[in-house]
């Protein structure tokens, strides 16, 4: 289910990203580096990073929310700069109201050998609209 609502939005599916576990207060999404999402430095465009703690931030207070949530505001700090063959972006639930919800969201960078290297941190606010 959390797949079928990552496709229906048009820019998760031009970064092809994907939903590798959903449920229990967390959340991780995962996106395959390529070309088009590096900047002129060879690095995952900021952008991009951004775009994956939101969302999985979104995807993980929804596991608490329920499904009617809206980003509210979130902060990123950029650790490292991104290389490698993917994203990973692994959302925890902090603390879970009934129209509210705290997520705290680390992203990784995946070389070949299948090494994670913290790239940045995120954390942010989701309110559910229901």
């Amino acid at each position: 289910m959390a797949q079928k609502v990552l496709e229906a939005q048009p820019f998760s599916r031009l970064v092809r990203a994907r939903v590798t576990r959903f449920g229990e207060g967390a959340a991780t999404l995962e996106i395959g580096v390529r070309e088009e999402l590096q900047q002129q430095n060879g690095f995952v465009h900021g952008g991009v990073l951004a775009y994956a703690a939101d969302n999985s931030i979104t995807f993980a207070a929804g596991t608490t929310l329920g499904p009617a949530v809206l980003t509210s505001g979130f902060s990123i700090q950029y650790v490292r700069p991104a290389t490698g063959v993917a994203l990973v972006a692994r959302a925890v639930v902090v603390h879970s109201g009934r129209r509210q919800a705290v997520v705290r969201c680390e992203l990784f960078a995946v070389s070949d050998e299948g090494t994670e290297t913290l790239c940045a941190i995120a954390q942010g606010t989701v309110l559910s609209t229901a």
